[in-house]
């Protein structure tokens, strides 16, 4: 509810102040006092567009501060949603600032309109003769019918099956245009995977194959430089080992004679030995070698494969080829499982609107059953308010796909005359009627969900004495559950609240100013004489005036 509304150099207003209580609240005075103006800075706190015109003294800028109680609404959600911080009572303020620039915060948080607008929806609910559009839309006829049907746990439900629907479509969609481009490239992609399957690749294996190529590739000079090397080291006239044998021989006389040549024995010893194990090498890798052309060939070939592999795929090892081939593989397989996949996530799509249809089903019998009790309650509620032939024709049709709120379309028709015929509310009622059938329609909605606060901006225009009294006690009825203001012409409506308010002009220094006064009982006892008679108070208009209030 509204508890508190500051506003500073706005229009006509310098500066005002004023709180608001719960219940039925009243708000007269005079054409042209500035009430326009309150729902002007009111609509702002709302998301309107500010308009640099509006500012009282165009050098300062111009402040518009409203406090609101949401304690008993459930707008946590739409606070994170907007990424708000929630506070039971929450500030909503709108600065215009002289240079045309506008600013708007919640509880000191910046905000742009769009968060201002669906914040404000839930706050304040602002209603004239001239604006009816609400109630000719779809979407509120629904919400109507939905609070008596008490379908709001059903909708929940559907609502979250609806937006898995829409994720399971989503996907089916993306694995459908998966399959349609990768059957385009699935033959080639295959191609490629079977050309690195056929490579048999082994991590490491270049450098091994490379290292067997040289081998192979240079046997002849390397058996050359083998049996030099034998012949350097075994040849019986010259060779190093009958060398160094005739020097062994040296030194073991020389040993014998004194050791001081022990250790230079030892070392000739050393070294020979060393030399017999590299003879017996070298004549290992000679029997070993061995010219083979063949297998030349094949790993020539081998390494011709993976190199013309790696320039195909502009890699440089064959660890990366062996990726290559991991990815195509993936590919491949997702390509031939692709109809699997969509045929799994259509038994998937086709299991869950079994569900949604099982759940529409139940929300449009609960709505069948609610209508006729809306329809009996609507004319009831129009019939004291001077519409006594008004009818309504509701009915549901079936929709063949999956709607925002069920399965459902609505015809919510209207006629105001015995044998009219119906027709949809915008062209059957005229804008007066408009206004009692939203009356009523509020009315009956707020004895069954938490409905924001409501202000009617004279939409007692134009109605008699009796129906006046008969709107009273509507919206009197109304705010026991719910904060109600009414800006009325009529002292029988104003008459009904607990808070009456009087916005009034006045010249300060030659300079008109509009102000909010509270009134108390005997102000508000000449506000409705002055309203019954005129300016000039009769006692009759006096007694007239207590006896509406008493």
């Amino acid at each position: 509810m509204l508890t508190g509304l500051t506003i500073k150099n706005y229009a006509l207003i310098d500066q005002l102040q004023v709180n608001f209580n719960d219940g039925f609240t009243i708000i007269t005075g005079e054409t042209g006092a500035g009430k326009s103006i309150l729902l002007g800075g009111l609509s702002l706190i709302l998301g309107k567009r500010a308009d640099l015109s509006s500012l009282r003294n165009p050098e300062k800028k111009c402040i518009i501060e409203a406090s609101f109680d949401i304690s008993k609404y459930k707008l946590k959600n739409l606070f994170k949603d907007q990424d708000l911080d929630y506070d039971t009572q929450t500030i909503i303020r709108r600065e215009i600032l002289p240079s045309g620039k506008s600013r708007a915060f919640v509880n000191d948080s910046p905000v742009n309109l769009s968060n201002l607008q669906a914040l404000g929806e839930h706050l304040i609910d602002i209603h004239s003769q001239h604006e009816t559009l609400q109630l000719v839309d779809d979407a509120f006829q629904f919400q109507v019918i939905d609070a008596l049907a008490n379908t709001e746990a059903n909708l929940e439900a559907y609502n979250l099956h609806l937006k898995e629907h829409k994720v399971l479509q989503k996907q089916l969609k993306q694995l459908q245009q998966f399959q349609a481009e990768a059957i385009k490239e699935h033959d080639y992609n295959s191609f490629l995977l079977n050309e690195l399957v056929a490579a048999n690749l082994k991590e490491g294996e270049l450098e091994v194959l490379e290292e067997e190529y040289e081998l192979l590739n240079n046997v002849e000079a390397i058996q050359l430089k083998l049996e030099q090397a034998n012949a350097l080291l075994s040849e019986e006239q010259a060779g190093v080992l009958t060398s160094l044998r005739e020097v062994k021989v040296a030194f073991q006389k020389l040993a014998s004679i004194s050791n001081t040549y022990q250790d230079l024995l030892d070392r000739v010893t050393g070294s020979l030995i060393d030399l017999d194990d590299v003879l017996v090498d070298i004549e290992r890798f000679e029997d070993k070698l061995d010219a083979d052309p063949n297998r030349l060939e094949v790993v020539n070939a081998q390494l011709m494969t993976l190199n013309n592999l790696m320039q195909k795929h502009l890699v440089k090892s064959i660890e990366e080829l062996i990726d290559i081939r991991e990815a195509l593989s993936k590919k491949v397989e997702a390509t031939e499982n692709a109809d699997q996949d969509i045929v799994d996530k259509q038994e998937e799509i086709k299991a869950l609107e079994k569900l949604l249809n099982t759940e529409a089903k139940n929300i449009t019998d609960k709505r069948n059953k609610a209508i006729p009790e809306l329809k009996k309650q609507l004319e009831a509620l129009l019939t004291q308010l001077g519409m006594p032939n008004a009818q309504f024709n509701i009915s549901l049709e079936a929709s063949n796909t999956f709607l925002y709120n069920g399965k459902d379309n609505l015809n919510f028709l209207f006629s105001a005359n015995k044998g009219g015929q119906f027709n949809v509310l915008k062209k059957a009622a005229s804008g007066g009627e408009l206004s009692r059938i939203m009356l009523a329609i509020k009315s009956i909605l707020s004895k069954y969900v938490k409905l924001p606060s409501i202000m009617f901006d004279e939409i007692d225009t134009g109605v008699s004495g009796e129906i006046s009294n008969k709107m009273a006690d509507i919206m009197s009825q109304m705010s026991t559950k719910m904060q109600v203001f009414s800006i009325t012409h009529l002292p029988q409506i104003a008459a009904k609240g607990n808070t009456h308010y009087k916005v009034y002009k006045e010249d300060v220094n030659e300079v008109t100013t509009t102000n909010l006064v509270k009134l108390n009982y005997d102000e508000r006892v000449v506000e409705l004489a002055q309203m019954l008679g005129g300016t000039q108070l009769s006692d009759s208009a006096i007694a007239h005036a207590k006896q509406l209030l008493n």
